[in-house]
Order: C-alpha cells, then structure tokens, then sequence
C-alpha cells in the first residue's frame, strides 16, 4: 500500500512585538536572624510539648490549658516549618 504524502507544516514563533522580555529579581540568600527565627520557633514547639509530657501538670498554667496545649505545640512547629518555604 503506497504512504499518503505527509504536508511539512512551518514551526510558529511569535510575532516580535508581543514577545517582552520579564526581568526576574534574584532573591539572595535569607538573613541569618530569619534563620534562627524559624528554627527556634521549631524547637520552642518541640519543647512546650516535651515540658507538656514531662511536667505540664505542675506547670499551673499548663494545666489550667489541658489539651491546648497540644495546639500550641503543633501550631509552634507548623508555623516554623511553613517558614521554611520563604527560606533561600
């Protein structure tokens, strides 16, 4: 069976007038204070649980917040770990 002929069509490349180049601002590296910002807002999280477990019924404030406490740890570390994503 002869092949049917096959019609080249021209690659699109658009016109030059709507093609504006978009200058991209390099972001640097993050301040060094924005670093220890987020990793000790991770480990104070970390350690309003621990203290929790450890000794949160001794604590009068700890214990007066009963399961809250459970949300601000998480909360600490969730808020730590969402600055992780602006981090460069």
């Amino acid at each position: 069976m002869p092949k049917s002929k096959v019609r080249k069509k021209a690659v699109y490349t658009a016109p030059a007038d709507r093609r504006t180049p978009v200058k991209v601002k390099q972001a640097g590296p993050s301040h060094p204070i924005y670093i220890t910002v987020m990793l000790g807002i991770m480990v104070l999280g970390l350690a309003w649980l621990v203290v929790n477990y450890i000794a949160g019924q001794k604590i009068p404030f700890m214990a007066s917040l009963d399961n809250w406490n459970f949300a601000i740890g998480f909360s600490l570390m969730i808020a730590g770990l969402l600055m992780t994503m602006r981090w460069r």
